[in-house]
């Protein structure tokens, strides 16, 4: 399941390298992904939007087992 969801947090990497962010992948916890957001996404008003309504539903696509993700600092 990580690699799936490593391969999947490629895809987004690029948009958010646009605006001078990134992710990086810190664990799994049964289908919960925990993710830290880096850069400019990192306190960005708009980063919980990213996170449920980009980074989330592509997960969910790519790999069914995942129920949610969570951003941890």
């Amino acid at each position: 399941m990580i690699e799936q969801v490593e391969k999947a947090l490629a895809e987004v990497r690029p948009m958010l390298a646009l605006h001078a962010g990134n992710i990086e992948l810190v664990g799994i916890e049964g289908g919960i992904v925990k993710v830290r957001l880096l850069g400019t996404c990192r306190g960005c008003p708009l980063s919980q939007l990213t996170l449920k309504a980009g980074v989330e539903e592509l997960l969910k696509e790519r790999v069914p087992s995942v129920e949610r993700v969570e951003a941890v600092e």
